[in-house]
């Protein structure tokens, strides 16, 4: 089963991530109110990007090592694609993640 990490932009600009199977379901979750906690309390305003994982443990590592970035470098990110690979992928020692957005 494929799983996608996600990242949503909030009202406040606040950026949230997340993993599932099914973003665009997962996302309307979150703008429903019955997403995250997070989601629930920062309004979500639009999905910026996401990344398909062949499983859950690489998605799960690779939401774990986004989550601990600084914004700016998620917003690097978001940007610009190369960036993942410089942040992340040599942690996560993976070698393709194919942005979807």
């Amino acid at each position: 089963m494929k799983y996608y990490v996600y990242i949503i932009r909030c009202i406040d600009n606040s950026l949230y991530t997340g993993i599932t199977t099914n973003v665009q379901r997962r996302y309307q979750q979150h703008i429903s109110g019955i997403g995250a906690k997070y989601t629930h309390s920062h309004k979500p305003q639009s999905l910026v990007a996401y990344w398909s994982c062949d499983d859950k443990s690489q998605a799960s590592k690779m939401e774990y090592y986004l989550k601990k970035l600084k914004k700016q470098q998620k917003e690097d990110i978001i940007k610009d694609n190369h960036y993942l690979t410089i942040y992340l992928i040599d942690k996560l020692d993976l070698h393709v993640y194919k942005r979807e957005l």
